[in-house]
């Protein structure tokens, strides 16, 4: 089982960038497709971004696309999350998750392992 930890949310004015982390337990992560969803207060969790075992193919929500971007590193068992011009409606709990399966996809019920989440908060 592949345990997940996130890093790097916290409290940013709009316009500021972030970069969140996200650090596999296991060697096995390179077998595993990543992606990273948010969930804001009373919504329901959605798609942010996604990314290939291999690192070569990437796929966002349109609405992120530009400002957002994902990218990992296998020998460092790790996904990272940049987030670039940050609004107010980007604030949420952000989570990466794992997906065994072989389509690079954004579709919850599809990845098998979460982490904990980690807040960012965007304020004006």
């Amino acid at each position: 089982q592949v345990q997940l930890v996130e890093s790097g949310g916290g409290l940013v004015q709009a316009g500021a960038s972030l970069r969140l982390s996200c650090a596999a337990s296991e060697g096995s992560f390179r077998n595993y497709i990543m992606g990273w969803f948010r969930q804001a207060p009373g919504k329901e969790r959605e798609f942010v971004a996604a990314i290939s075992r291999s690192g070569l193919t990437t796929y966002y929500a349109d609405s992120l696309k530009g400002r957002f971007t994902i990218s990992r590193e296998n020998a460092k068992n790790t996904v990272y999350l940049q987030m670039n011009s940050l609004k107010l409606e980007d604030t949420a709990v952000y989570y990466c998750a794992a997906d065994s399966s072989s389509r690079v996809g954004g579709v919850v019920d599809e990845y098998d392992y979460w982490g904990q989440g980690t807040q960012v908060t965007v304020s004006s």
